[in-house]
């Protein structure tokens, strides 16, 4: 088929189950229920390329407001590779976000690839493996029962952007749990356990102070006893590391957060999980 053929379009919901399908064969191990929440982001963000009729490649270009997007979901299928499909996607990605500040979490040995591009390095996150159990500490509730607007204007405080959308969905997944440490002037910390093709991953995991963070993660971890659980950590927190090495977590997996302008401001030093590679 002539690559002529070749044609960029946006995704559809359902169609994104399908794209996380090719990301879980790609050892990505995406979430059981990623799909609706990733779509709430941003419906125009998700980007199919075809050949004809075949679809042989994808890529995330969302959006959050007028001045932050981050890409993700960069692949194309195997068979279908190095003949400039995935270039084609990613600047139809680039063009989706405008004049717009891009993260991205990507491999560390595309670094350079990224940085041609007009990415540059942040900081790294590393992913932690461990195994869930244990006991829940005493003192948290459900995240259902925090005020949404809380929850949100919590949120916004650590990711450099507003994410109503999204979050509306994440800390509601069928299969999971969602927790959160409160105080008398509101949330001090909130934390989603999400169910994966492999396991369960940890993200986000927000929290004010160390101690609010262990708590959440116990009370999380207690949720997929037996299970293998992931945590992805910023570097440049060290509080989160030594919150995974205190687990016995081992490092399996890193990437380069990266972007196209100055790093946005917000509060790593609270971030102990990140929310999800794909999205930011």
């Amino acid at each position: 088929m002539n690559s002529t053929n070749f044609a960029v379009r946006r995704m559809t919901e359902g169609e994104l189950g399908g794209a996380l399908d090719w990301a879980a064969e790609e050892g990505w191990n995406p979430g059981l229920d990623d799909a609706e929440s990733f779509f709430a982001a941003d419906p125009d963000g998700f980007l199919l390329g075809e050949l004809g009729s075949e679809k042989v490649g994808c890529i995330s270009a969302v959006r959050y407001g007028a001045n932050f997007g981050f890409l993700g979901l960069y692949l194309v299928r195997p068979p279908f590779r190095g003949r400039g499909y995935g270039m084609t996607l990613w600047r139809e990605a680039m063009a989706h976000f405008g004049a717009r500040n891009v993260g991205l979490d990507g491999v560390v040995a595309q670094q350079d690839n990224y940085r041609k591009s007009g990415f540059g390095l942040a900081y790294r996150n590393i992913r932690y493996e461990g195994v869930g159990g244990g006991t829940p500490p005493e003192g948290l509730i459900e995240l259902a029962s925090v005020a949404f607007a809380d929850v949100v204007r919590y949120d916004r405080t650590i990711f450099p952007a507003n994410r109503e959308a999204f979050v509306r969905r994440w800390i509601r997944q069928k299969r999971g749990a969602a927790l959160a440490v409160a105080g008398a002037d509101g949330v001090k910390g909130y934390g989603v356990l999400r169910a994966c093709r492999r396991g369960y991953k940890i993200g986000p995991l927000f929290a004010d102070d160390p101690l609010a963070a262990e708590r959440l993660f116990c009370g999380l971890a207690a949720c997929a006893a037996g299970e293998p659980i992931f945590l992805d950590t910023p570097d440049v927190n060290p509080a989160a590391i030594a919150l995974a090495k205190k687990h016995e977590m081992t490092p399996v997996f890193e990437t380069a957060r990266m972007y196209t302008g100055t790093p946005p401001r917000g509060r790593l030093d609270a971030c102990y999980g990140v929310t999800t590679f794909e999205l930011g």
